[in-house]
């Protein structure tokens, strides 16, 4: 018999810890390769950890609603043979106790006076979250009250959704999207009480004509990343007009066949995907990132798909290997993602090592945009809305007017490192990809 360690896996660059929302396994479970054995969070996914190894559960080395570093061991699991695993680490909480400050010079009553009256005026709200006898909060919520200056008595009043009432992350990022005024109005004393809503916790104030709005959690994350790549990278942008009347009528004779014999549902977006891809095999600069005076030239082409989430934010999955799959194998891929994501089911590892990314505007009825690129990336982009037009159709017996189904591609590249005519040229082949189009092509 041998004991296996399981740890917490890395989850990306910018991923130290994850909370450990509830065990999946209870102490003597059996456990299968690759079964999971918790469910855990991070500020951009919900996951679950899948055991490397088959045993039996033993111990478990943390509660739920803790928080784990990344590395840390999270359970024992006892295999029947022999596993190659670092030994038991040994507990770290007496090393993780502060240590004891010399003693300085006693301040002076002034000093003390000062500090005094500051902690009054701000002890409402950087006052330590602690739980009562009512109610339990965990490192995660304690943790989000701290960075968004909720106080105690705030925190206590919102419904917890939880088991037995518990206030969960989910509890937390609702109410900081319908959240009261009262810290608005400290800055804002003229502000009148906006009484449109009964809603108590409200999220906007009335100063006159306007109103101000605080931002969520994630819209200040997608903000802050917008703004750096802007100011990283030089953006310029080409437009391109692309025929797509033989992938339409493509689609419009297969759809329901394809359905039949695959199970999937086939859309425009793995036909574009697999178009990029191609495009990106011909054209590898655009397959770059950035590092300082260094160009990274990526082996691997894995494009991210822009998806947009039920509150109006935007995720990016990445389909590894874009170049490798089918359309099959990308129809699934794009549909799985697609659906995770608006599920909040994406691994760590889903939204990871993206190379180039794919946005749709026209979902939301844009014919064409300006997208911002997703650093560290040096290209994206935007798919408008397909329009049936009025066109120049060119035959040998001369020019006529037809309807066609058209769109507009829209491509944004660091002009740093990729000039003009590349991002031009890369623009033109995913066109000539599209519209040579095999309308008897079979899958």
């Amino acid at each position: 018999m041998a004991k296996f360690e399981l740890k917490l896996p890395k989850m990306g660059e910018s991923v130290a810890e994850a909370t450990l929302n509830s065990w999946l396994k209870d102490i003597g479970d059996h456990i299968d390769i690759d079964e999971a054995v918790v469910e855990i969070s991070t500020d951009k996914v919900d996951s679950d950890v899948p055991s490397e190894v088959s045993g039996t559960l033993i111990e478990k080395k943390f509660e739920a609603d803790q928080v784990v570093e990344v590395g840390q061991t999270i359970a024992i699991i006892e295999t029947e043979g022999d596993v190659e695993t670092p030994p038991i680490a040994p507990s770290t909480k007496e090393e993780s106790q502060p240590t004891a400050k010399p003693p300085t010079e006693p301040p002076t009553n002034k000093v003390i006076a000062d500090v005094q009256n500051t902690v009054v005026a701000a002890k409402d709200l950087i006052a330590p979250i602690s739980s009562n006898g009512t109610r339990f909060y965990s490192p995660l919520v304690k943790n989000i009250a701290k960075k968004e200056g909720i106080s105690q008595s705030e925190l206590d009043q919102i419904a917890g959704s939880g088991k037995g009432g518990r206030v969960t992350k989910n509890d937390m990022l609702s109410y900081l999207e319908t959240r009261t005024k009262s810290r608005a109005t400290t800055s804002i004393p003229q502000a009148p009480t906006h009484t449109s809503s009964p809603n108590p916790v409200a999220s906007t104030v009335s100063s006159g004509a306007d109103e101000i709005v605080e931002m969520t959690r994630m819209g200040k994350l997608i903000s802050k990343h917008m703004m750096n790549s802007v100011q990283t990278s030089a953006h310029v942008q080409s437009f391109i007009e692309v025929d797509v009347t033989k992938i339409w009528n493509w689609r419009e004779k297969i759809k329901a066949k394809f359905i039949e014999n695959t199970g999937e549902k086939i859309t425009f977006t793995p036909i574009f995907m697999e178009a990029v891809a191609k495009a990106l095999t011909i054209h590898p600069m655009l397959n770059i990132s950035v590092d300082g005076d260094h160009i990274i030239k990526h082996k691997s082409i894995n494009l991210g798909m822009a998806t947009a989430l039920a509150d109006g934010n935007l995720i990016v999955p990445v389909i590894k290997n874009a170049d490798q799959l089918n359309l099959m194998g990308m129809t699934k891929r794009v549909n799985d993602l697609a659906v995770r994501a608006r599920n909040n089911q994406l691994n760590p590892d889903d939204i990871q090592d993206g190379t180039y990314t794919v946005t749709n505007v026209g979902g939301f009825g844009s014919i064409m945009g300006t997208p911002i690129i997703n650093q560290p990336q040096v290209g994206i982009l935007a798919l408008g809305a397909i329009r049936k037009v009025p066109a120049v159709i060119e035959t040998s017996e001369g020019d006529f007017i037809g309807i066609r189904q058209r769109m507009f591609l829209s491509h944004s590249y660091d002009h740093r490192v990729v000039n003009g005519a590349l991002g031009g040229q890369f623009l033109k082949t995913v066109k000539e990809l599209l519209e040579s189009w095999d309308e008897n092509r079979q899958v």
